[in-house]
């Protein structure tokens, strides 16, 4: 099972801008996850075609399983 952390922004014009990274640990908080997308907001890491990002919005952890069928 794999695991992908999607981080969702606001940018200046409004719009929603996911960031996603796949591969996270287990053992990630909510207050990890908080002040690393305050961290992108205040060193600007990231740009989007609406411009910087300016809020948090909010952040998943999705989990992916890939069941392998044999055809041959």
């Amino acid at each position: 099972m794999t695991k992908t952390l999607q981080m969702v922004f606001q940018n200046q014009s409004g719009n929603n801008v996911t960031i996603s990274l796949p591969d996270v640990k287990e053992d990630l908080t909510a207050e990890n996850i908080k002040s690393v997308m305050n961290l992108i907001i205040a060193k600007n890491v990231f740009q989007s075609s609406g411009g910087d990002l300016v809020a948090l919005m909010s952040a998943n952890i999705v989990s992916r399983e890939v069941e392998e069928i044999n055809v041959r």
